[in-house]
């Protein structure tokens, strides 16, 4: 059982004892303290929070709500919703901040609380530690009955999220509408179901909803990766669909399935994204240190420079915002388009590649084919007590003093055939070691070559 709290927000496993796990007490304490940094700054605030389809979704929302009402503090509830629509909704209500009650692509017995500030960010590293800190020093204020928060619901905000997209220059509606395309989705039983359906109908695309209904439940490991997605795989070629889209509970990560059933490659859905973007927008790009180098090489072609930011959504954000990039993400699926707003968004990212799929009028397998070809491998081992990670780090800073290194992040190291990243995971109590080369063969060399010199 786990409690985390870290750049990447505040989540854990539901259930077990209090500071250990994800309890009620911890998510009211938690709350409480983001409710503190945001008075600090608005003396009568208005946060908005939604939710995706976990089984504790209801009971975490509620908490957090009432502990923002008590603290005088005004909600406004999404109710089930997706992040980068809670995200682009602090902004259209020009709200001072916001609470997205989703664990990702972790597993159902995990949820989280992700703050947001008023532009509908992620708050940053040194915002997260001033939160933490009113909650370790239990400088928590409430109000008295008279002052209480007011508590209002909207259902409209996909709607407005939806609007938005379809303005964007990169969303070419009519051909996605002439093409006609026929797609299946993993929807693993979380809020894409609600999300994805107005956009495929104002696009005009066919499809076919799987793990659509029973909220919570999800039908499998919701980390969009191969080995999860076998049933959407078969789906695709069964039905003969032009594509298969895979997202995760709170539909910010994409990953796609070509017509045959092959994998695209959550790593491609940036590169694909970013190379058609490109090619409409001359400019920078940018992603974190674990995705691929295929990203660099498209960027190149088009004349930009790419930058690589530590991990973590806000590390990325902040990156683009120093370079001026007209595209960004990270290699798990998640695209970041700063004309629409600063966040990893599926739907959007869905819509630009069906814009890129109807102007070439090519396969997705073809798409795939003219992108420059790596294989990256994502191993992990647990993080327990025993491990001294600034020692490991130092060891393989010293084993591998003659690469070229960067350690913004845990520590890169840039062969000349491929790259290692070793680095603590910010959501997981594990270390994440990713290797890419042109071959599997040759990632797995560099990828033993890095944990062989830790033994």
């Amino acid at each position: 059982m786990t409690l985390i709290k870290s750049i990447s927000g505040i989540r854990g496993t539901i259930g077990g004892n209090v500071g250990d796990n994800f309890t009620p007490i911890d998510i009211v304490e938690c709350t409480a303290g983001f409710g503190m940094w945001v008075r600090k700054q608005v003396q009568k605030p208005k946060i908005v929070v939604g939710r995706d389809g976990r089984l504790s979704g209801s009971v975490v929302s509620q908490l957090a709500i009432n502990t923002l009402l008590a603290m005088g503090i005004d909600v406004v509830d999404l109710g089930y919703s997706t992040t980068p629509t809670v995200e682009m909704a602090v902004k259209f209500m020009a709200a001072d901040g916001g609470i997205i009650f989703t664990a990702s692509h972790n597993p159902k017995q995990w949820n989280a609380l992700k703050f947001l500030n008023k532009h509908g960010e992620f708050i940053s590293a040194a915002d997260g530690q001033a939160v933490l800190s009113f909650i370790e020093n239990k400088e928590l204020l409430f109000a008295e009955v008279d002052d209480f928060g007011t508590l209002m619901f909207d259902d409209q905000s996909i709607e407005k999220h939806i609007n938005e997209i379809l303005k964007s220059i990169y969303v070419d509606v009519e051909a996605v509408r002439n093409a006609q395309f026929k797609v299946v989705v993993d929807c693993i039983n979380s809020t894409g179901a609600i999300a994805l359906p107005p956009l495929f109908d104002a696009l005009g695309v066919e499809y076919t909803l799987l793990n659509d209904n029973n909220f919570g439940h999800f039908a499998h490991n919701p980390e969009p990766l191969p080995a999860h997605l076998k049933d959407l795989s078969d789906a695709v070629v069964q039905q003969s669909a032009d594509l298969g889209i895979s997202i995760d509970p709170d539909v910010d990560r994409l990953a796609l399935v070509c017509e045959n059933g092959t994998m695209f490659g959550e790593e491609y859905t940036l590169v694909a994204v970013a190379d058609y973007i490109l090619s409409i927008h001359k400019g920078n790009t940018v992603s974190n240190l674990s995705s691929t180098r295929a990203l660099s090489d498209v960027t190149k072609k088009h004349g930009g420079q790419y930058i690589a930011s530590a991990v973590g959504e806000v590390n990325v954000v902040n990156a683009m915002k120093q370079n001026n990039a007209v595209i960004g993400g990270e290699g798990n699926g998640g695209i970041i388009v700063p004309d629409l707003h600063y966040g990893r968004d599926a739907m959007i990212g869905i819509a630009i590649f069906l814009s890129l799929m109807a102007q070439k009028k090519v396969s997705v397998s073809n798409i795939k084919a003219g992108y420059p070809g790596y294989t990256i491998i994502k191993d992990k081992f647990d993080l327990t007590p025993e491990h001294d990670y600034a020692a490991l780090i130092s060891k393989l800073k010293q084993s591998f003093k003659n690469e070229k290194t960067n350690d913004i992040d845990g520590l890169k190291i840039d062969f000349e055939n491929g790259w290692v990243h070793f680095r603590k995971s910010n959501t997981e109590p594990i270390v994440r070691i990713y290797s890419e080369a042109k071959k599997e063969s040759e990632a797995r060399v560099l990828i033993n070559l890095v944990k062989n010199a830790l033994v």
